[in-house]
């Protein structure tokens, strides 16, 4: 994945889409309504309703505003939605502080617009967000007016138990706020890794059809170059005796006589290796990835571990080609001096091992190897990472029905150990 498209994979997932703050406010001004409603004609209890209603409508306002003004599928810049956001916080506080401040057991519902910007603004926005929060729950365990209660009794909570919910409000407010972050976070990695992976896997579909882009290339061409060849030959006869343009008649037939060998060394190299390129044994296939990394100062080691039956014969799968060859590029970016790929079935499972001579992999490594965007095995080695192009490797193979396993060799510090294990069914019917 270039960068380019995970800068913008990464920006529109931080553009909140529009149509979800309307519709989640128009549920927070139905809730309000009703709670209002509530208070007021079955409990009866005195408050300012007017200005209580006036603040929902504010809301609403907002709502319809923004409703006429952008369109359903209008996503927000992150500025936009924290200004949003800050204004439903702003209200929420105005009612609060109408209706007892932290007396109220609606301010709870003060965290609400923190965690919708935890899953889907920068960490700066919801950090912004959650210290206005903090500022109005403060203000409002001191500044309020009294708790909406019977006529003529003024409810007064100890101040003790005030500072208990703002400790309680802030506490979920920072719990909350930071797992729906990085619950977010690591679903966008994962959508932006998998999107990567879809796309790797295109391009590889897409080479392994060049073969057969020039057959098809050769055929319809193979037709207008025989014309061709055909009408050279019919002038060279009737034009066998003049000088002026026997040579130039020569020249022609001979370039068409070219291209036409050509056109029949792509149209034989198809038919001849159509069988080597769509179905080949276990051997060639290990060979077809190892052959890439094979000039680069690091000795491969391939052993056969023997077999039972027949060596499986599949057919050619860019995915999986694509994940072992990551796998084989790791192993060689990481060794001293050798890499070792061992393979062999049995009548059930086809089983590749690699491994290398490097350091290994560190013990945090090794908890949290295929995760999307990880750093390189070891800060000492200067090898290449282990982040994503790992992270595709792994999807892939996985996807074709191999289990896959890190660990360190036996002996400590001599390097690392991949194994990958397909059922034999699912390897040779993943190619079928």
């Amino acid at each position: 994945m270039n960068l380019d498209f995970s800068t913008r994979a990464s920006y529109l997932s931080r553009r909140l889409r529009l149509t979800t703050l309307v519709r989640l406010r128009w549920l927070a001004i139905a809730g309000q309504t009703a709670a209002v409603l509530f208070v007021m004609l079955y409990l009866q209890f005195p408050f300012a309703v007017g200005i209580c209603f006036a603040l929902i409508a504010g809301s609403a306002w907002l709502n319809l505003f923004l409703s006429f003004r952008y369109p359903v599928n209008h996503r927000l810049e992150p500025g936009a939605a924290l200004a949003v956001l800050a204004f439903d916080l702003f209200q929420l506080a105005g009612l609060l502080y109408l209706t007892g401040g932290l007396q109220n057991p609606f301010a709870v519902l003060m965290i609400v617009p923190v965690i919708i910007s935890a899953t889907s603004l920068p960490a700066r926005s919801t950090m912004a967000l959650g210290v206005f929060v903090i500022v109005c729950t403060t203000l409002l365990a001191f500044e309020h007016r009294p708790l909406p209660w019977y006529p003529g009794v003024q409810m007064t909570l100890p101040f003790l138990l005030i500072a208990g919910v703002w400790c309680a409000i802030v506490s979920a407010l920072v719990f909350t706020g930071v797992y729906a972050y990085r619950v977010a976070e690591e679903a966008r990695q994962l959508a932006d890794a998998l999107a990567a992976t879809e796309l790797v896997l295109q391009r590889e579909q897409h080479l392994s059809a060049l073969d057969g882009l020039a057959a098809a290339a050769a055929h319809e061409l193979g037709t207008p170059l025989a014309t061709i060849a055909l009408v050279v030959k019919e002038m060279q006869r009737a034009l066998a005796k003049d000088d002026r343009v026997a040579d130039d008649l020569e020249l022609l037939r001979s370039q068409t006589q070219r291209c036409r060998e050509i056109l029949q060394r792509l149209t034989s190299l198809s038919s001849e290796s159509e069988e080597h390129m769509s179905r080949l044994p276990l051997s060639s296939l290990i060979e077809e990835v190892i052959a890439p990394h094979r000039n680069f100062g690091i000795v491969i080691d391939v052993t056969k571990t023997g077999g039972e039956g027949p060596e499986p014969v599949a057919r050619r799968n860019p995915g999986v080609i694509y994940g072992l060859g990551n796998l084989i590029e790791n192993a060689v970016d990481f060794a001293r001096t050798r890499t070792s790929v061992t393979w062999g079935w049995t009548d059930s499972t086809v089983e590749i091992t690699i491994l290398d001579d490097g350091q290994g992999f560190t013990p945090d490594i090794l908890d949290r190897i295929g995760e999307p965007y990880m750093t390189s095995r070891d800060a000492r080695n200067n090898g290449g990472g282990l982040g994503l192009g790992l992270f595709i490797a792994k999807t892939l193979l996985e996807r074709s029905g191999a289990q896959i396993s890190f660990h360190n060799r036996s002996d400590p510090g001599q390097g690392a150990e991949v194994r990958v294990v397909w059922p034999r069914t699912a390897l040779e019917g993943n190619f079928v």
